[in-house]
């Protein structure tokens, strides 16, 4: 009773601090209202979509077919920096200055570095054409990125070979297959395991979770972007971006599928559990979009696109 009564207050905490920080200036009877109004709207456009839990626990594949399926039909876009996957493109940069940050602070390195994650053996799981898995391994990591679209890793693989700084032996390497298969045949375990804009488009949060977990090495990070479930987050990165300004194929995102950052939280936390394994978030940030610089940052806003940083345990 003590645990449940815990977990309730830490969910209560949680929540509070995502929703006011995506809505820094509202009165209280606003956020009042609004909260009210976010879960009325969520239960509406999920009530169709809702999985039992204990099923979904025990999927025996995270892949959710019909979403790796609008991907494979980008393959030939991922390198296009015009293209429908440009947004991909503006945002990294901030990602990978979070992930940068937090890794150099876990691992006791120099940020300030040419290659800051040299020596790190990073996992960028749905790393697709590889815009992320690329810019790691220019800053020393050993990457290995990994998707269940072949077609994406054609195009990860065809553009990685053009860049002589790859040709270190175990640099940057591809596979198509799935976290929960590295995990069954990697005997050694990644000192980070990222997963941006991924966790959105799977068949099931606590299986995915578990299997990110599962490879992490012992003391070492998981880094997680994703949409956050807010009215702005729907009005913009699904109406504006997906059907005005066309930045996204159409259908690219379903909002009852995003994760608040308590759900995330929570999710991670529980796998950890179930896996004997404690799991701590250590830090979360918003990834903020100013349209008249046409630029990404990192901010405390985290009331559409968000990044968090967790570390599992050592012992």
């Amino acid at each position: 009773m003590a645990l449940l009564l815990t977990r309730c207050l830490r969910q209560s905490a949680l929540q509070q601090m995502a929703l006011r920080s995506a809505w820094p200036y509202t009165s209280d009877y606003l956020f009042n209202s609004f909260e009210i109004l976010t879960q009325r709207f969520y239960a509406s456009q999920s009530s169709a979509q809702k999985e039992d839990t204990s099923t979904t626990q025990q999927t025996a594949s995270t892949v959710n077919a019909k979403e790796a399926q609008k991907f494979a039909k980008l393959a030939a876009h991922w390198w296009d920096l015009q293209g429908p996957l440009r947004p991909l493109h503006q945002l990294n940069p901030t990602r990978c200055s979070f992930i940068r940050t937090s890794l150099c602070d876990n691992y006791g390195l120099d940020p300030t570095s040419l290659t800051p994650l040299s020596g790190l053996k990073l996992l960028d799981v749905g790393c697709g054409g590889g815009i992320l898995s690329e810019a790691l391994a220019r800053m020393g990591a050993h990457v290995h990125g990994i998707d269940v679209n072949p077609e994406g890793i054609a195009a990860a693989q065809a553009h990685a070979a053009l860049g002589p700084s790859f040709d270190h032996p175990g640099r940057l390497q591809y596979s198509t297959t799935k976290v929960e298969d590295i995990v069954k045949t990697e005997k050694e375990r990644f000192d980070a395991v990222i997963a941006s804009e991924v966790i959105e488009h799977v068949a099931s949060v606590p299986a995915f979770c578990t299997a990110l977990i599962q490879a992490t090495a012992p003391g070492g990070a998981i880094v997680i972007s994703t949409l956050n479930r807010t009215i702005r987050a729907y009005a913009l990165a699904v109406v504006a971006a997906e059907q005005v300004l066309q930045w996204a194929p159409p259908g690219t995102h379903e909002w009852s599928k995003f994760l608040t950052p308590e759900e995330l939280v929570l999710a991670m936390e529980e796998a950890g559990e179930r896996e004997g394994k404690s799991v701590s978030l250590e830090q979360v940030s918003g990834m903020v979009f100013d349209p008249l610089k046409g630029q990404w940052g990192l901010g405390r806003d985290v009331g559409i696109n968000y990044i968090a940083f967790f570390r599992k345990a050592a012992g």
